[in-house]
């Protein structure tokens, strides 16, 4: 999901400067009532859409997938194309076995509610399956558990089957949340420093000794991604309660993804305004994704 910058309400966080925000982004809905799915190919490696709202990488396989205003992209495949149709993405996670949760907008074509709700996809986000909440939520922030989901439309919301839920008490708005499918650990990201949760986003703790971190991943259910609104690089060995400073991204950062790597290693993704950027040195460094 991308952020914009916020002043920071915690001394001592590593920032740039003294203005630093993060905002959920508002995407305007795409049409609903536009009439056929454009094709579009991205034929070198900068992203087929300026409005990013998630990324996703397959362990087994090292595909990257896209989430955007503009539908899902596959950046492994050059010319890059469009999965399915097109959704506006505003919220996207991937579950386990492969399934996919989403949130947003319909696109041109699409007889999806406005909102979406929480939606489903279990071919790769070719098709997509309605579970709850459609004409009310649009999730901008969602994260899968070993027990359910967490997400957040406004209000912080957990469900165990993504189709019941219950309302979360937190005083906290995340700009992005992770978690793992065979953990219940959950962090948030916000301007005072990372939320965590250990059951499965019930109850919530700020790590009040912690960077502040914009945007966050699990590689496994113990090891965790994190990048500050700098580019600053951090990983986690213990599902986000510590973390250590690594390398840094250079320019902006608008989603990251990890998967399991070595131990103590995981590999990092990250997409940017320039296209994609991998580290396997467990993000000391990066290059251009293949």
């Amino acid at each position: 999901m991308r952020l914009s910058n916020l002043t920071p309400v915690r001394a001592g966080a590593v920032v740039t400067g003294a203005l630093l925000v993060f905002a959920l982004a508002a995407c305007a809905p795409a049409n609903p009532s536009a009439s056929g799915t454009p094709s579009i190919q991205v034929t070198d490696k900068a992203l087929p859409s300026s409005h990013v709202h998630g990324l996703t990488v397959d362990g087994d396989t090292d595909q990257v997938l896209l989430a955007t205003h503009d539908g899902l992209f596959d950046m492994t495949k050059q010319p890059v194309p469009k999965i399915g149709g097109t959704n506006d993405l505003m919220g996207f996670t991937a579950g386990k076995d492969g399934i996919f949760y989403a949130s947003g907008h319909p696109g041109p074509g699409s007889d999806l509610p406005n909102p979406l709700g929480l939606i489903k996809s279990t071919d790769g986000g070719q098709r997509w399956e309605k579970l709850s909440r459609q004409g009310e939520s649009d999730f901008h922030a969602i994260a899968t558990t070993k027990s359910g989901i967490v997400a957040y439309d406004g209000e912080l919301r957990s469900s165990p089957d993504g189709k019941t839920w219950k309302t979360v008490a937190a005083a906290f708005a995340p700009a992005v949340l992770a978690g793992h499918p065979d953990s219940d650990i959950v962090l948030g990201t916000t301007t005072e420093g990372i939320q965590r949760s250990t059951d499965g986003g019930t109850t919530w703790t700020l790590n009040t000794t912690g960077p502040v971190i914009q945007y966050a991943a699990f590689a496994t259910p113990d090891e965790a991604a994190g990048v500050a609104p700098d580019g600053t690089v951090y990983y986690s060995s213990d599902g986000g309660a510590t973390w250590t400073e690594k390398g840094r991204i250079g320019g902006e950062v608008l989603a990251i993804a990890a998967v399991k790597g070595g131990v103590g290693n995981p590999r990092i993704w990250a997409a940017t305004p320039d296209g994609i950027v991998v580290s396997t040195e467990d993000g000391t460094s990066f290059r251009p994704s293949a």
